[in-house]
């Protein structure tokens, strides 16, 4: 009886979303009354988005939930790629740990994320150095392959922490991301990634029922924010190293599954490079701290967080199901300048927020000042 029930794809994928929600629904309070007992509460600071302590680390919950979620669907682990992601989540749950209780340099957060990672490429469900004539190119170098790898891992990694920083944005996009790759594994055959990704999208239905209250408010912290970004990149790198003969499940063309990608990233991606952008404009330092990023322009325009996090997953949503289109119609040189100008247009409408806020504060000073 059992054994029907644990080899049943939709009788599991339905247990693996509610078995998540269940998990972190009744981990989270938990953690919020250690953090309060312990006077661990994450202050706000000028860039914050809220004005009072509030308790952080529910990615407790979600590392504690993973684990438990690989256990019970690993007889789909054709690959036994489990075992490998594990390790790797270790190893960023340790350095999201550190961060959220006693701080960490960004260098060692770096520098764990490129380990974590390695333990990743230890397999070879994740090895696929063939672009499939993206943009001319089929098979590249093998360490320019690894180079570029660890690249993309860092930077969604990183791009996924950045945006966590209004109420359920992190979570909106993660579940976003998370159900595309769902649909794409499922399509694809893929049943044990397939089943993760729901799970990923119960654990944040649950915290973002946590994250959004008044009265139960609590932050998935570095521990929750670094945990989904790896895991969505670990992902990304699957769906990079689907065999070609499996892309006959989708209307778009192989070469641009580079450009797909990006589409379900988009969010985090576009975010990051504009800021980014911005910061080198303004002469700054890249990493320097301030309130450019797309979710705080949107809050400081008199949005709500709910409908800011609503309006960018939507957002997101709507430029995947455009690129699917396009990806399917064009080729990899026509849809890089199809990216490049969706890009620009989203830099340019942005700046008009930025623009707006500015002369707004601008026109409030005068105001006080008469």
């Amino acid at each position: 009886m059992i054994s029907e029930i644990t080899s049943n794809l939709t009788i599991m994928a339905m247990l693996s979303v509610i078995a998540s929600f269940l998990l972190v629904y009744y981990i989270v309070p938990k953690i919020t009354w250690v953090i309060v007992a312990r006077n661990l509460n994450e202050e706000p600071n000028q860039r914050s988005s809220h004005h009072v302590a509030t308790p952080t680390m529910a990615g407790v919950s979600f590392f504690l939930t993973l684990i438990l979620i690989v256990f019970f669907i690993q007889s789909f682990d054709r690959d036994q790629t489990g075992v490998n992601l594990i390790a790797s989540c270790v190893l960023i749950f340790m350095a999201g740990l550190k961060d959220d209780l006693v701080g960490i340099s960004p260098r060692a957060k770096l520098w764990i994320q490129f380990w974590a990672t390695f333990f990743v490429f230890f397999h070879s469900g994740v090895f696929e150095p063939n672009l499939h004539g993206f943009l001319g190119m089929d098979f590249i170098p093998i360490y320019l392959f690894y180079v570029m790898r660890v690249l993309m891992v860092l930077t969604i990694v990183n791009a996924y922490n950045l945006i966590d920083g209004v109420d359920g944005l992190a979570a909106t996009i993660g579940m976003v991301i998370f159900s595309v790759f769902s649909l794409i594994f499922y399509a694809a055959d893929l049943p044990f990634y397939f089943l993760l990704c729901l799970s990923f999208v119960g654990m944040l239905l649950a915290y973002s029922y946590y994250n959004l209250s008044s009265t139960k408010k609590i932050f998935m912290g570095d521990t929750g924010s670094l945990l989904i970004g790896f895991c969505i990149a670990f992902f990304a790198l699957k769906f990079l190293s689907i065999a070609p003969e499996d892309y006959r499940h989708f209307r778009f063309k192989i070469e641009n599954k580079i450009f797909v990608l990006a589409a379900i990233l988009c969010i985090p991606l576009a975010d990051t490079f504009r800021v980014i952008g911005v910061r080198l404009w303004q002469k700054k330092s890249p990493f320097h701290p301030d309130r450019n990023h797309i979710h705080h322009l949107l809050i400081d325009s008199g949005l709500t967080h709910l409908k800011t996090s609503l309006l960018l997953g939507f957002l997101n949503f709507a430029v995947v199901i455009l690129m699917l289109w396009c990806a399917s119609h064009f080729n990899s040189l026509a849809l890089l300048f199809i990216t490049a100008f969706v890009f620009l247009v989203f830099v340019l409408v942005f700046a008009l927020v930025k623009k707006r806020i500015v002369n707004r504060g601008s026109n409030e000073g005068s105001l006080n000042r008469i």
